[in-house]
């Protein structure tokens, strides 16, 4: 059976569902977990990248201090993400099951993939959000990446109606 889960964590409404069920498919069978999130700097949640006049990102172009107050946007964003990884895996630990966390940034489908491979996984699970059509289209499925670009088997684990 399954010795390493890979689970997705996104800060979507479908996260505590995702954790939920890598508890109750890992707990029965020892499987261990590996959580990841993927910081992507354009995201809804991450600080707005500041830009410059003409609306090119560029440090050089800007002041130190608004550079500065970017910065430490960024870092709250990166370390309230930690803490809630921290919160999975303390979680997880408590019912038994080993787990440990990691925080990558950059495209998540991407990131998820390579750290299967770097982890060892021989399961991954996603979340899906439910787009389609030219929503997936526009927007992307990370879901969708990961079931064609991943070493090992995929779970998509989708939003209740």
């Amino acid at each position: 059976m399954f010795k390493k889960i890979l689970v997705g964590i996104d800060d979507g409404e479908t996260c505590q569902i995702i954790f939920n069920k890598a508890i109750a498919l890992a707990q029965p069978i020892g499987a261990e977990l590996s959580l990841l999130s993927v910081l992507v700097p354009a995201d809804r949640t991450s600080p707005a990248i500041p830009t410059t006049a003409g609306g090119i990102y560029t440090s050089s172009g800007l002041d130190d201090s608004v550079w500065s107050v970017y910065q430490e946007r960024y870092e709250a964003y990166e370390a309230s993400d930690l803490d809630r990884l921290r919160d999975f895996a303390d979680r997880a630990n408590a019912v038994g099951v080993k787990t440990e966390f990691a925080q990558m940034a950059g495209s998540p489908g991407w990131a998820i993939c390579e750290r299967a491979k770097l982890c060892g996984a021989d399961l991954v699970m996603v979340g899906s959000h439910g787009r389609m059509g030219l929503s997936e289209m526009l927007l992307g499925s990370v879901s969708n990446y990961v079931m064609h670009h991943a070493a090992c088997s995929v779970l998509v684990v989708h939003e209740p109606v």
